[in-house]
């Protein structure tokens, strides 16, 4: 098992991409090939100790694309950056999945242009998992397509539903839609066609889901347009950080307050483990015909690791190829 990773992308590249990648050799025994400027990830790589050295590879790529560049224009002009160069090997089959923590819009372009999409499917989706109160839930689509068909939204409960039984291990994953109310007769046009498909499908779809329900975690898949999902997914993001935030100052305000915090240290650890988004990994990209993992844009070494995790249990799942066959049976292909 090959494992292609974008050495130059994300905040804290190379340094971070590359010990999170050494990690993930030592821990779970993949070939990884760093790809990138070759002076700068051999000076990394020199740095740690590493239990097979035939096991990491480096191919070198000149260019490196920023998040302030056109992500179509990127892909198409950049030929030697580490991302195209990245793509275009796990495309040719040199490796099985690719990983990368640099620009989103420029991933999502390449996955399209350069992997492709599984037949029958016209949209990828961005699928993170999200900590929730009684487990973790799957967000699709997370900003990939701000506008989407209510076909879309089915085909994105279809690969979630695949995602979750094959690689989060849950036998009949609840699939719910984001709506302003529970009801059947709530929402938009958009949001009423969607839900008449998801009645009909064999998936276990529970019906609609308020946004106030979906931290709760009772909904294992949760639906949404890419608009909605990134509004709900930064939103979440924002709302943790301001929480940890706010108790950590009024934790620091008294002493009789920093005594309290002493005693609650392992509930707090706790809590900050559970919305920690480098115990997830990434987001994978779905519907497309190869694995390919967001990392976050500010991952350390850990999110790295963790990432290389997901994209081996989306393999040894094969979550590509049940998708596939997934969409077939359900003859939504025309």
């Amino acid at each position: 098992m090959k494992i292609v990773i974008d050495a130059m992308g994300g905040d804290n590249a190379p340094e971070e991409i590359i010990k999170g990648a050494i990690m993930a050799v030592n821990e779970f025994g993949v070939d990884i090939i760093l790809v990138g400027d070759e002076v700068k990830i051999k000076s990394e790589v020199e740095k740690y100790q590493i239990k097979d050295k035939n096991k990491v590879t480096i191919v070198h790529a000149s260019e490196i694309i920023t998040n302030d560049e056109s992500p179509t224009m990127a892909i198409r002009r950049k030929k030697h950056s580490s991302m195209v160069v990245g793509l275009k090997m796990l495309k040719e089959g040199y490796a099985d999945a690719f990983i990368s923590a640099g620009s989103t819009g420029a991933l999502l372009a390449g996955g399209l242009f350069i992997v492709g999409r599984i037949d029958g499917i016209d949209r990828p989706c961005l699928a993170p998992i999200i900590p929730g109160e009684k487990g973790n839930f799957m967000l699709l689509d997370a900003g990939a397509n701000a506008e989407c068909k209510p076909r879309n939204i089915l085909q994105f409960a279809i690969m979630g539903d695949v995602y979750s039984k094959k690689v989060l291990g849950k036998q009949n994953p609840k699939v719910g839609l984001v709506n302003i109310g529970v009801e059947e007769e709530k929402g938009t046009e958009f949001v009423k066609q969607s839900y008449a498909l998801l009645k009909q499908s064999e998936l276990n779809f529970i019906g609609n889901i308020e946004p106030r329900d979906i931290p709760k975690g009772e909904c294992d898949i949760v639906l949404a347009d890419g608009f909605v999902g990134n509004v709900i997914l930064k939103l979440y993001e924002g709302v943790a950080q301001t929480i940890f935030d706010v108790l950590k100052r009024e934790i620091y305000s008294s002493f009789l307050n920093k005594l309290g915090g002493f005693l609650l240290k392992p509930v707090f650890k706790k809590f900050k483990t559970d919305f920690d988004y480098t115990e997830y990994g990434g987001a994978i990209l779905l519907g497309v015909k190869n694995v390919l993992i967001k990392a976050h844009g500010s991952s350390n070494a850990k999110a790295i690791k963790n990432a290389v995790k997901q994209a081996v249990n989306c393999i040894n799942g094969n979550v590509v190829e049940i998708i596939s066959q997934e969409i077939k049976n359900m003859n939504i292909l025309e």
